[in-house]
């Protein structure tokens, strides 16, 4: 219970997000395409470790809007390293997410 002057802790270790850089691929790809890797991503990146919840969580980040993506990452414990999500943490685990 905090009193009314308490500002709520911060990790020091965690980074506000920013807007990433634009990616491009290195051949012409259609946002169709660009769709599939992404999905292909989010349904496989459980399965080489790390928590779902976790996944979903980035998941749900990575897709919304800046704010309301920090208020994600913060709400689920997630120290962010790299401002624009490419490589996060939790308590127990790195979570890598690609540029696109």
């Amino acid at each position: 219970m905090g009193c009314a002057g308490s500002t709520p802790k911060t990790d020091d270790n965690s980074k506000k997000l920013k807007k990433p850089k634009p990616w491009k691929h290195n051949q012409a790809i259609t946002t169709t395409q660009l769709k599939q890797m992404r999905d292909e991503f989010w349904d496989t990146a459980p399965h080489y470790g790390g928590q779902k919840e976790i996944w979903d969580a980035l998941r749900a980040a990575a897709e919304a809007e800046l704010s309301l993506a920090q208020t994600i990452v913060d709400s689920a414990g997630i120290i962010v390293s790299n401002s624009d999500m490419t490589i996060c943490y939790d308590e127990r685990d790195q979570y890598i997410d690609p540029a696109f």
